[in-house]
């Protein structure tokens, strides 16, 4: 167990929460005031809330006018501001010690956390399935990792989580170890054990740090799975705008109180400050404020969300054409637990792939889920949010089957048709020759795909979605991975980010 002394002075504390508690939205009620004043904007952004714009004709003029750069006096300049007591009300509603808003999703805390990490030791061990920005910020912090493979379900062709067994083990032959990091929940709703993970971290006396962009809404209602920070984590990205009801691109980290807390504080307050936009978007900073309220007070909304979710789950059981992906989840010793409001169906029970349905729900039906894989579809349902499910269970259910051509001549394979084509399933990782900053910033070349087989790769390559990385930097490119990555690229909706072309048919590799 480490014994170092990780305690520094602690920054100024946070200011206190504002007068009417978590009723308020401090900075998005003073961004308000300040657009109704009667100004003259001889400043950025250049649109200057001109309301004749083809920004305003589009978006409405309130939103030009709501559009204001940082560092406005009695928003986000001077002491005990509107945006300080709107960070002060998020980090009360989380639990967490600190709360910093982020404008570059929670690619930015995940860059963040691993940025900080260093200063804690060489090693970050790191579950295999990490969202891709994980991956970059162990090339900005230039550390080693030691990764915790999860499990996969071999019929669904997707990975879940680790145990903290798994992590255990990975700690024991790591003694430089500065952190854990792990996923929860996954893509796919399974909720790993934190409080067990976190306690093993805490036990070899390193942090544990939570990529939970998917359970942003978590803890808000008795349906719901605790956060992370109250299970124990240390620190916790949070993708505020996927289910709790902010804008795109806006998010949160969060530090717990923690043996940790001291060392942890001013380092992620530096490294915000180096990955942060000096042009933050007040109207996504006014969104955070804003679904932190809406979280905080409208916990009967929350659970219309999970009657929601339930009543499509109750109608796919009963239908029987198609099955629950979380009804399997009992399987998998690292699940301990299922978000209520994703809903993962497994397509090709019903004789269809998920890229396919996912192609015809969009076309033919107009409506969109989150992701598809070869073997199913998800669908979330944001806290608040209470969509017409019976339009989508009746367009879900007439989809076709079996084996069909539609006008255009697509065929629609049965069940039996897809399984003969092959399920595409996860490649295994290569091995690991190079750091990933050691290979991202190495002489490289670009070959043929054929050709960068058994050479080491020196980009990340993830197939979205999910955006789980299947190639990594520093990692030997397999001809399993080049075959999955094909693939995926060639599927309705498929997309590999990093990918130097859309069929990836090269490669970058270390030369």
């Amino acid at each position: 167990m480490r014994t170092t002394d990780h305690r520094t002075p602690s920054p100024s504390p946070t200011p206190a929460p504002p007068d009417g508690g978590q009723l308020c939205a401090p900075y998005a009620e003073a961004l308000l005031r300040h657009a109704g004043r009667d100004w003259l904007r001889l400043n950025v952004p250049g649109h200057a809330a001109a309301p004749g714009s083809d920004l305003a004709g589009l978006f409405g003029s309130r939103i030009t006018a709501l559009d204001f750069p940082p560092l406005l006096d009695g928003i986000d300049l001077g002491r005990d501001t509107p945006l300080d007591r709107a960070l002060a009300l998020a980090a009360e509603a989380w639990g967490a010690r600190r709360t910093w808003f982020l404008t570059n999703g929670a690619s930015q805390g995940n860059q963040i956390a691993s940025m900080v990490a260093p200063a804690l030791g060489r090693t970050l061990v790191v579950q295999r399935s990490v969202h891709s920005s994980v991956i970059d910020g162990l090339v900005l912090s230039g550390l080693d990792a030691v990764f915790v493979q999860p499990s996969v379900d071999p019929e669904q062709g997707i990975a879940h989580g680790v145990t903290a067994a798994d992590v255990a083990e990975a700690l024991e032959r790591t003694p430089d170890a500065a952190a854990v990091y792990i996923v929860s929940p996954s893509y796919f709703g399974a909720v790993a054990d934190v409080r067990a993970i976190a306690d093993t971290a805490h036990a070899a006396g390193v942090p544990l740090i939570v990529d939970e962009a998917w359970g942003s809404h978590f803890g808000f209602h008795p349906g719901l799975p605790a956060n992370a920070l109250c299970a124990g984590a240390d620190l916790a990205t949070s993708s505020t705008h996927k289910l709790a009801g902010s804008l795109t691109q806006s998010a949160m980290l969060h530090l717990a109180e923690g043996p940790f807390a001291d060392l942890l504080e001013p380092l992620v307050d530096r490294a915000f400050r180096l990955v942060q936009s000096t042009s933050a978007s007040a109207l996504l900073t006014a969104s955070l404020d804003l679904a932190r309220r809406r979280l905080v007070t409208a916990a009967d909304a929350t659970g219309g969300s999970i009657e929601a979710a339930d009543r499509v789950r109750g109608a796919v059981r009963a239908l029987g054409r198609f099955r629950l992906v979380s009804d399997g989840f009992h399987a998998f010793p690292d699940i301990v637990g299922a978000d209520p409001l994703r809903i993962a169906i497994d397509t090709r029970a019903g004789g269809i792939t998920g890229h396919e349905a996912r192609r015809r729900l969009f076309r033919d039906h107009q409506i969109m889920v989150e992701v598809a894989t070869d073997a199913a579809i998800v669908a979330v349902i944001g806290a608040g949010s209470i969509p017409d499910t019976d339009r989508f269970v009746e367009a879900l259910h007439t989809l076709p089957s079996p084996l069909t051509t539609d006008p255009a001549g697509a065929g629609v394979g049965t069940a039996a048709a897809a399984a003969a084509a092959g399920m595409l399933r996860l490649p295994a990782p290569g091995a690991t020759k190079l750091t990933a900053r050691e290979a991202f910033l190495s002489p490289a070349l670009v070959v043929a795909a054929e050709e960068a087989v058994g050479r080491i790769s020196a980009d990340t390559l993830a197939a979205y979605p999910p955006g789980i990385p299947n190639v990594l930097p520093g990692e030997v490119i397999t001809a399993e991975a080049v075959r999955f990555l094909q693939r995926t690229a060639a599927a309705p909706n498929g997309h590999v980010r990093g990918a130097l072309d859309l069929g990836v048919t090269r490669l970058r590799v270390v030369a």
